[in-house]
């Protein structure tokens, strides 16, 4: 993975990168290319061959390997697409449709074949790549808040001072603080890799720790793990096969852009589509719709695994979420306090066990606010029990205060049925603004309150940024048959997805 380093011209001048480390060598995409159905992308374009990526524009800043100078190139042959498909940005802002073979970079080429390669890529139909040396793209595109049109940004490179060490948190967090106002500015989808380990490179780097970006590990191969050095947070947000962070970012980058072609065509529903196109919603999404490996583990105050954030990214799962529609929350209710009790609020249920939501919570300075969203689980047919996976994410306000940088959410879980004042699970960490939780043994027949709750106070307090905060929630209650009755069920549920897709 090449590694950048960082360095002041003068105090006048803006931040800048010039390439310092020897990468370790390229490592090969071999991992996913053998299996691209690990992140379930076999089974969602056999259901759906026109799921590529159509019309959606993406980018891919590239910075060079050791050895090399400007060396950014993807070659259109390479990833077998062609040459009209690709513009190029060099180091100097100069602008050209014309492969140069003097900066041509293999590991831009491999990250390519995964990311929209003919025949190996996720979303082999995106409409165009901007491909960019990395050091232009920071200094003068996100530093500067200047516009593109990508949607999607592939960064399979990482941030640091010096081969041997790592940045400084003060430089990760002013690193953060430019991705995060660009993000928040344009709703740009940021896919930055994790780095690859070990040591110094073996906690998540910048700018994969972004608050508003999705940092990306490899699920089984070299990867940097966290948490954030600076406070604690949960990154990577999540991780896929590749060999290496460069080759699995891609993976989920791809997946994004798939996200969004559905999601704007309103296989989200109909009239949901600038909801379903939400940065917030596609990051929900594709880590709701992750798979939990063996090992994977959080806590009520560290929403992700260290190693595998929301776990291995499966795009069909999130795509089937997509399609499950979106749907809004049963009520909106003020605590009595700041802090103060907020029990589960059935209010009629919501009759989808796959789908999601986007919206505002707006607290005052004297109460929270939460949203309740009510769901009664069948009982029968054979089904033993339910898992829950929902995942809220909201994103950093542009460049808010280092001390105090995010409105706090919380997310938790009620079993209505038996208890409205109790909750059976939560996510409730102070740092991080992403919130999930993995709840098994849900019991049939029961009611389920799934509550987002925005944190009251006056504005400037701890965890008050602003009153308002948009959300995207995402969710998935997933029936445990009896042993005989799993292989009916997926089917079923197979068929179930077909018939919505032929809807839309």
């Amino acid at each position: 993975m090449p590694r950048l380093t960082r360095s002041a011209r003068s105090a006048a001048s803006r931040r800048h990168m010039i390439l310092c480390a020897a990468a370790t060598g390229l490592v090969s995409s071999a991992v996913y290319a053998a299996n691209p159905d690990i992140i379930g992308a076999t089974a969602l374009h056999a259901l759906d061959p026109t799921l590529t990526g159509a019309g959606v524009q993406v980018a891919q800043p590239e910075a060079s390997l050791a050895g090399g100078t400007n060396l950014f190139e993807v070659n259109p042959t390479n990833v077998g697409q062609p040459a009209s498909l690709f513009t190029y940005t060099d180091d100097s802002g100069n602008v050209t449709t014309a492969f140069n073979p003097a900066f041509s970079s293999g590991h831009a080429d491999l990250v390519g074949k995964n990311y929209y390669g003919a025949g190996t890529g996720v979303a082999q139909g995106v409409s165009h790549v901007d491909n960019y040396n990395a050091d232009y793209f920071y200094n003068t595109i996100v530093t500067n808040l200047t516009p593109i049109a990508d949607a999607v940004v592939n960064q399979s490179f990482i941030f640091n001072e010096d081969p041997s060490t790592r940045l400084t948190v003060a430089d990760q967090q002013t690193t953060d603080s430019t991705y995060d106002a660009y993000i928040y500015k344009f709703g740009t989808i940021f896919l930055s890799a994790a780095g690859n380990g070990p040591p110094p490179f073996g906690t998540v780097n910048a700018a994969a720790t972004s608050y508003n970006s999705i940092g990306v590990g490899d699920s089984d191969g070299a990867t940097s793990v966290g948490p954030t050095a600076d406070n604690g947070r949960s990154k990577p947000d999540i991780t896929a096969p590749g060999g290496a962070t460069s080759f699995s970012t891609p993976l989920v980058a791809g997946s994004a852009a798939i996200l969004l072609q559905a999601g704007a065509r309103g296989d989200g529903g109909s009239g949901t589509e600038t909801d379903a196109t939400d940065a917030r919603t596609v990051k929900a999404l594709l880590l709701n719709g992750a798979v939990k490996p063996a090992g994977w583990t959080h806590t009520t105050t560290a929403p992700l695994d260290a190693h595998y954030g929301a776990g291995v990214l499966n795009i069909l799962n999130s795509y089937q979420q997509l399609v499950g529609g979106e749907h809004h929350s049963g009520s909106s209710v003020a605590t009595a306090t700041v802090g103060g009790i907020h029990p589960a609020v059935n209010t009629g249920t919501i009759n989808s066990l796959q789908g999601w939501d986007a919206a505002t919570l707006t607290s005052t300075r004297a109460t929270d606010t939460y949203n309740n969203y009510d769901f009664a689980l069948a009982a029968g047919g054979g089904v033993t029990s339910y898992t829950l996976t929902a995942t809220l994410v909201w994103e950093r306000q542009g460049a808010t205060d280092v001390g105090n940088p995010i409105n706090r959410l919380d997310l938790y879980l009620f079993d209505a049925t038996h208890d409205v004042a109790t909750p059976i699970d939560m996510s409730v960490s102070a740092v991080d603004n992403v919130q999930q939780l993995y709840t098994l043994n849900l019991t049939p027949g029961d009611t389920y309150d799934l509550e987002v709750l925005k944190n009251g106070g006056v504005v400037g307090s701890a965890g008050v940024v602003s009153d308002a905060e948009q959300y995207s929630l995402a969710y998935s209650f997933t029936a445990v048959p009896e042993p005989g009755m799993i292989g009916l069920v997926s089917l079923g549920g197979l068929a179930l997805l077909r018939r919505r897709v032929q809807k839309n």
